[in-house]
């Protein structure tokens, strides 16, 4: 995930084609649950469901606009996988204050009784699409592709390598899977 929102941002600062990018929501802990199919990440606390802090802070930052959201977002990603640093309440609370958000505004709706609202709808959606990881890209209704990049493309690569994805998952809809062989 953290290499997509990279190569994405190198993407559009590159020269890629005119797109927008609409971040939902998809949680892992949720699919790979050993609690069965009642057991709803949405519904658990904190301390049960560990990724239920980043989610609610995602949300909250998307409160404060869309340009917040993407700074936290990617701030978030780079604490998590660059870092390696822990997103408790504390720790969404540093990344929040490092993007510039409104930190009091942040912890305030963190605790919303709406908050994971989001999440609950964007998850359903998804599995009922057929996601099944993240990143997964759609160009258009049915258009989809899950995606796995090592590393990020950067520049006028990643402006080329995203105007080729567009191309084989938006215009081959017969194209089920492509898969490299390990190295």
């Amino acid at each position: 995930m953290h290499q997509a929102a990279v190569w994405l941002r190198e993407a559009r600062n590159h020269g890629a084609g005119p797109f927008r990018v609409e971040w939902k929501y998809f949680s892992l802990e949720q699919v790979n649950s050993k609690h069965g199919d009642e057991w709803k990440v949405w519904d658990q606390s904190e301390e049960v469901a560990t990724s239920l802090v980043a989610f609610k802070a995602a949300e909250a930052a998307r409160r404060q606009g869309e340009e917040s959201f993407d700074r936290f977002h990617h701030a978030l990603l780079e604490a998590r996988h660059e870092r390696k640093e822990g997103l408790d309440r504390e720790g969404v609370m540093r990344v929040a204050e490092r993007a510039g958000l409104d930190a009091e505004q942040l912890a305030r709706d963190l605790d919303a009784p709406d908050i994971l609202s989001s999440l609950a709808s964007d998850h359903e959606e998804a599995v009922a699409r057929g996601v099944f990881g993240t990143p997964t890209f759609y160009f258009g209704e049915d258009a989809g592709a899950y995606l796995k990049m090592m590393p990020a493309s950067r520049g006028e690569e990643a402006a080329r390598a995203f105007d080729t994805l567009r191309q084989v998952v938006a215009g081959n809809l017969n194209i089920a899977e492509i898969k490299r062989p390990s190295r």
